[in-house]
């Protein structure tokens, strides 16, 4: 049973096994996670219920993560924002216009460090 006070997360990743790799580490780590193979997807589910973090790959089919992630501070400004990725110069390069506060992981990572990562963000 998932109380009210368990952060929730949505996680956008469109590698299956990293997805599934990810969503295990984070639900051992204590995290409600939905976790969607695309941004649209990702997305729609965002307009239907709130989340605490947004983490998300940033090269993806439909909408990529920073899109995605653009849109999902315009809905709610107080979601926290974490790329994923193996492209971290692409995350940070400001001309993108990726949220400020969003924090970039770059891939490879270890799951301690996503895990430890993200819940600094939450604690924030």
């Amino acid at each position: 049973m998932v109380d009210a006070l368990t952060p929730k997360i949505l996680l956008a990743e469109d590698d299956n096994d990293m997805r599934r790799f990810l969503v295990k580490a984070l639900q051992q780590a204590g995290y409600e996670v939905s976790s969607f193979d695309n941004g649209q997807s990702a997305y729609d589910q965002l307009r239907v219920e709130p989340f605490e973090l947004l983490l998300t790959d940033i090269v993806m089919p439909e909408m990529d993560g920073i899109e995605l992630a653009r849109r999902a501070t315009e809905l709610d400004p107080d979601i926290k924002v974490m790329f994923i990725t193996g492209f971290a110069a692409v995350a940070l390069n400001p001309s993108n216009h990726a949220p400020q506060q969003a924090k970039v992981l770059s891939k490879p990572f270890h799951l301690r460090d996503l895990v430890s990562e993200v819940q600094r963000m939450l604690a924030a």
